[in-house]
């Protein structure tokens, strides 16, 4: 099992953060919430702090943990944990990403997520 953390990431226009894996990535073409896969003695906040910076440049703040998804990519299996989180600072530069967006909460269903994120897409687009 590998567990990843993603975040949720909000500006203060109230829009969420949202990035397309590059070609040559698993699960390239679709859309995510941006994270990473934790490390050994690190705590989901430290890993999205650390990953949002190496993959994207960018500081956050995680507050809220949302929850978990356990999934199965074949033979491969995700626990996603996510969190929301806020935007502090950085211009976004993309490493593991071809294109990212900010967007409404009510525009999330028009992306095509990989199947892991769907649950937390389905989460904050109800409320």
């Amino acid at each position: 099992m590998i567990q990843v953390a993603a975040a949720l990431i909000e500006n203060k226009q109230g829009q969420l953060l949202i990035a397309r894996r590059r070609e040559g990535k698993s699960q390239a073409g679709l859309w995510e919430f941006p994270g990473g896969k934790i490390e050994a003695g690190e705590s989901g906040e430290e890993c999205l702090r650390r990953e949002l910076m190496e993959e994207m440049n960018i500081e956050i703040e995680p507050y809220e943990y949302l929850g978990v998804n356990d999934h199965w990519y074949g033979e491969v299996h995700i626990r996603l944990l996510a969190w929301k989180a806020k935007y502090k600072a950085g211009e976004v530069i993309l490493v593991d990403h071809d294109e990212y967006r900010w967007v409404e909460k009510g525009e999330l269903n028009s992306f095509d997520f990989a199947e892991a994120d769907k649950v937390f897409v389905r989460m904050v687009g109800a409320r």
